[in-house]
């Protein structure tokens, strides 16, 4: 569509104002990712974990930032479709030699859909598909680096694996801990080693993964046609040197470091495209989407989601429907069966037992995020006016979401818009498991289950974090047979929680009264009462008798309490006690 040239210089102009407020917002993430490094050799683990959470809000307070600008530069609410549709035109122009196009494209359809009414959403305005390609894309440092054991050897080499990170901190003793990733590798490979062919080599990423207590080396070796992935979480000892925890070389392992129930890594990236691109190569299981979110830019990882989700509904034909399971009183859920998903949505009205408005949920969502859920929480893509095709809705759930959300739903043409939408992982609900446990005769499922359970509720309380209803539908099992948290609605910090012991009763008539004889504040817990809702069979009792008896005790909370407020920050293995060097070898940097 033609325009005239001041029209087509207030287009450019609008162009520059985008990319520069993109720009400002990378530069900002990547020095923050950047410190991460400092931060791990100094040891400030909890500096650490408050840089995570400060770099969460950066994208939308640039997407903020940028929109007023345009509207008080521009009067950008008035502007015609066309000077949109040549903004576009002339940022593609701009992004032709960037670094990262992709994410200026997001940035660019976040900033357009802050201005404009949902129905201009198509290709002329924002970017429903990438128009730029992120491919070979050069990096200054270049994306990995490459090591050659035909020259060097293998243990040098995987020794100059680590010496190039440079870390301002000593190894313990990085030639015995080179010594056990060989051993690991032969045990791995059935103790059988490949011919080394010409082209051997080994490529590691070129910024470490910093997360918790731990920096991550992530990258895989290539002889022939084989390649061989593998990550190293480099630890600090007791004497405040480094080393080598262990050596992952198991696809499956590597892709949980990047599970959605864990906190954000920080990585220092020019071009996260080539990072995202590695890591797929390793981890091909990994959607694209939980990558980018892995990395800390959690709008990308929405954006390639939902393309994800519309591509899937493209290509498939079954409905929504409410998701199986015991229905919440806050949220309703449902699912698409052939997508590994389910959407939650916040009901109008709450049962009456709930004591949290709108507002208090959509906070408790958003503090998921900036927790180390240590790999029990499930973190949630949110998003509002979603637009889905109406006919993929069963009947029985648009009755359902009109029924329950009618101030969420809104129709237009042929979509169904959702207002506002979690979405997370699907997961089998951990009291659905344990019924069909008990129906098959799975005593060592059920023992198994329980047992994880009971970690899930200490790992979460050392990370600081009280779930509030600890009922086992509020859990789920993932596919790795892990037990994670997805009910957020009464989650509380444990330094804001007063856990107590229930008191004697003065006299007989007030023990038999049915009343509480005591007083009760809304953030009073009361441990011993967990028995009396979550002992629902004597197997389950059994089995968390003899795992987490001390659950029930108010002395293990408190005594949780204080060491979280003295600063403590414990160590959470993504990976099993089983792997690391100082139980597979009997010694380690750790001991």
């Amino acid at each position: 569509m033609p325009i005239g040239a001041s029209d087509d210089l207030i287009a450019e102009s609008i162009a520059n104002v985008l990319v520069d407020g993109f720009n400002k917002h990378y530069r900002l993430f990547r020095e923050s990712s950047a410190l991460a490094k400092q931060r791990f050799e100094e040891a400030r683990w909890q500096e650490g974990q408050q840089a995570v959470r400060d770099r969460i809000p950066f994208y939308d307070d640039r997407v903020r930032e940028t929109t007023d600008g345009l509207r008080g530069e521009f009067n950008a609410d008035s502007l015609s479709d066309a000077v949109w549709q040549h903004a576009k035109l002339h940022y593609i122009g701009l992004l032709t030699n960037h670094k990262q196009p992709e994410l200026a494209e997001t940035f660019f359809n976040s900033v357009c859909c802050r201005i404009l009414h949902r129905t201009y959403f198509h290709n002329d305005f924002i970017f429903v598909r990438p128009a730029v390609s992120t491919e070979y894309i050069e990096s200054d440092p270049s994306t990995y680096r490459c090591y050659y054991p035909n020259e060097a050897g293998f243990n040098a080499s995987i020794r100059q694996v680590f010496v190039d990170f440079g870390w301002a901190r000593s190894f313990d003793d990085l030639d015995r801990d080179v010594d056990f990733i060989l051993r690991s590798i032969e045990v791995h490979l059935g103790g059988t080693i490949p011919a080394r062919e010409a082209n051997l080599q080994i490529q590691v990423l070129n910024a470490a993964f910093y997360r918790n207590k731990g920096a991550y080396v992530l990258g895989k070796a290539v002889n022939g046609a084989i390649e061989y992935p593998f990550a190293v979480p480099v630890l600090h000892s007791a004497q405040g040197t480094l080393y080598l925890d262990t050596v992952i070389l198991d696809a499956g392992r590597i892709a949980v470091l990047f599970s959605l129930s864990r906190a954000y890594f920080m990585v220092d990236m020019e071009v996260p495209s080539g990072y995202v691109e590695f890591l797929r190569s390793i981890t091909p299981s990994k959607p694209r989407s939980e990558l980018y979110t892995m990395l800390g830019l959690g709008k990308q990882g929405k954006t390639m989601f939902f393309r994800d989700l519309i591509f899937h509904l493209h290509h498939s034909a079954d409905r929504f429907i409410v998701a199986p399971g015991i229905a919440g009183l806050v949220m309703l859920v449902f699912t698409l069966p052939s997508y590994p998903y389910v959407f939650k949505v916040i009901k109008d009205v709450f049962g009456s037992t709930k004591e949290v408005d709108h507002d208090t949920v959509r906070r408790k969502y958003q503090l998921v995020k900036q927790v180390d859920r240590v790999g029990r929480m499930a973190d949630t893509l949110e998003f509002s006016k979603v637009a889905l095709p109406r006919n993929r809705f069963s009947q029985e759930l648009i009755d359902d979401l009109y029924k329950e959300a009618p101030s969420l739903m809104e129709e237009d043409g042929d979509d169904l818009v959702i207002k506002h939408l979690y979405i997370e992982r699907r997961m089998e609900p951990l009291n659905l498991y344990l019924e069909q446990a008990r129906k098959t005769g799975r005593d060592d499922q059920i023992d198994q289950v329980v047992n994880e359970y009971g970690n899930a509720i200490r790992e979460l309380a050392i990370a600081n974090i009280f779930p509030g209803d600890l009922l086992w539908k509020n859990f789920g099992v993932t596919r790795y047979g892990r037990v994670v948290f997805y009910d957020y609605d009464e989650i509380e910090y444990m330094t804001d929680c007063k856990f107590r012991r229930i008191p004697p009763p003065p006299n007989f008539e007030a023990e038999m009264s049915g009343e509480a004889w005591y007083s009760v504040s809304r953030l009073d817990v009361f441990p011993e009462e967990f028995e009396t809702f979550l002992m629902v069979s004597d197997k389950i009792r059994d089995a968390f008798m003899r795992h987490h008896r001390e659950l029930f005790d108010a002395k293990f909370w408190q005594t949780t309490q204080e060491q979280i407020r003295k600063g403590e920050v414990q160590d959470f293995f993504p990976y099993p006690e089983s792997l690391r060097f100082c139980n597979v070898f009997g010694r380690g940097g750790s001991v």
